[in-house]
């Protein structure tokens, strides 16, 4: 589970070419505690900040002159390579909510700007990006051993992967067994599965 404080710190970028959006946008967000906020009011600037920076949430205008919002998430899509893009568009067009969405943002928010829209849909997109981020690093370094399906500690322990994930996230374990266990791999009348249904009925 994340901590609010991790949503918090995450580094968010604002792209509007009106400076009253950007400094509304920016106000709205550091009353709401947010530490590490960017803005520019060049779209031909986003693609080399993202490459610099990969922003957590990007607050994207989809209508500026010289290059419009939807081409800005087309640049992304060829840096993103993972092919999530923490966009979160703005718009007065009603007619471009739909379209964005399927060009890849993940959320919109309308102007005018609501306090209460602008703060919930950032905050829930943050806590996504963030947990597939987290999901993403422990899936590539966890060391699992292909024979005994156990995992290697920091300290070069051997431990079950379940006692591995216990100690590190909130994440908590209900034990049964699964229908494809107790119809194909276990024999009901086996001391292999009466042993099997009492530990699962105690845990």
């Amino acid at each position: 589970m994340l901590a609010s404080s991790d949503i918090l710190k995450a580094d968010i970028l604002i792209v509007d070419d009106q400076e009253a959006n950007v400094s509304l946008l920016e106000e709205m967000l550091r009353g709401a505690g947010y530490l590490s906020i960017a803005s520019t009011r060049d779209p031909r600037e986003v693609c080399e900040l993202y490459r610099q920076h990969r922003y957590s949430l990007i607050l994207l205008d989809l209508l500026m002159p010289g290059l419009d919002g939807f081409e800005v998430m087309e640049g992304l899509k060829a840096i993103e390579t993972q092919g999530y893009l923490p966009v979160l568009v703005q718009t007065a067009q009603p007619e471009h909510k739909v379209r964005a969405l399927k060009a890849g943002a993940k959320d919109f928010v309308s102007k005018p700007f609501d306090l209460v829209e602008v703060l919930l849909r950032v905050h829930n997109l943050l806590e996504v990006r963030l947990l597939l981020a987290a999901v993403k690093v422990l899936n590539s370094l966890l060391p699992i051993c292909s024979y005994c399906r156990r995992i290697r500690d920091g300290k070069d322990y051997w431990q079950s992967v379940e006692d591995y994930v216990s100690q590190h996230t909130d994440s908590k374990f209900s034990h049964g067994i699964c229908p494809d266990c107790f119809g194909k791999q276990v024999r009901p009348e086996s001391e292999e599965f009466l042993v099997g249904l009492a530990s699962a009925q105690s845990s």
